[in-house]
């Protein structure tokens, strides 16, 4: 397991209630279901809607259980934004 940081943004910021928390997962995949279990409701919807940045790297269209988290990584989580 690999311990790093998920970063919140817009309307995920809001709907975890937070910016930032740790995370302790070997995938992204783990992550995000980890982050649905302490945030149930909203998030849950919202990250459906996300795209994701880990480590600086855009995740894409690659399945999030093939993603790797790197110890001391950061997962960026990024809901559609209005505007430009």
């Amino acid at each position: 397991m690999a311990k790093g940081t998920v970063r919140y943004w817009a309307a995920a910021k809001a709907a975890a209630g937070t910016a930032e928390e740790p995370y302790d997962a070997v995938t992204l995949a783990d992550a995000l279901d980890a982050a649905r279990e302490r945030h149930p409701g909203e998030l849950a919807r919202v990250l459906l809607r996300c795209s994701f940045l880990v480590d600086g790297d855009p995740v894409g269209t690659r399945e999030h259980e093939t993603v790797r988290l790197a110890e001391g990584g950061t997962v960026e989580v990024l809901p559609p934004f209005a505007g430009g």
